[in-house]
């Protein structure tokens, strides 16, 4: 330590602490590189792709999962919009899972303020989604300001009426 013998203390003081910064920086970004959401399925299992078409998906992003009876079995691997400006994601569907061609895809979340995922709700069809399938049903996120508004309305609504009554 040769080199901080040609330092007061304040200044030896003030390297550690530098140094110390900047390695918490660097191990700061190299952990938000490693961790960033990773879109490919770590099972090595098989997946097939199939499309749902959405006026809004307010808060659900490329790698959200996708749920069937609470259990995952698949994760949103892109997201485009159409000519009609909606909302096209791809989602990967684990291969063991089938499912029949008349289900719906709602996008929900986890609580109040919960992450988004896709809920696929079963139909009784006899026939599959395959590989290229679209969903023919689906549900938009329930965005939390609108339905507040609609609460707040609903009660400014029932205030009107109570003063009519009078």
């Amino acid at each position: 330590m040769k080199i901080l013998e040609l330092y007061s203390k304040d200044e030896t003081k003030n390297l550690k602490v530098g140094l110390c910064v900047l390695l918490m920086i660097v191990l700061a970004v190299f952990t938000v590189a490693v961790s960033k959401k990773d879109i490919t399925h770590k099972d090595g299992g098989k997946y097939y792709k199939v499309y749902a078409r959405y006026n809004r998906t307010d808060g659900l992003l490329v790698g959200d999962l996708v749920r069937l009876s609470g259990m995952d079995i698949g994760r949103v691997v892109n997201a485009k919009l159409d000519s009609n400006f909606k909302a096209i994601l791809t989602l990967e569907l684990n291969d063991n899972i089938k499912i029949p061609d008349d289900s719906s895809a709602a996008i929900v979340s986890s609580g109040i303020m919960g992450k988004k995922y896709i809920e696929i709700e079963p139909g009784g069809s006899e026939d599959m989604l395959t590989e290229g399938s679209e969903f023919a049903y689906t549900q938009d996120a329930m965005v939390i300001e609108e339905l507040i508004e609609r609460i707040i309305g609903i009660g400014k609504a029932k205030r009107q009426d109570k003063k009519g009554e009078k």
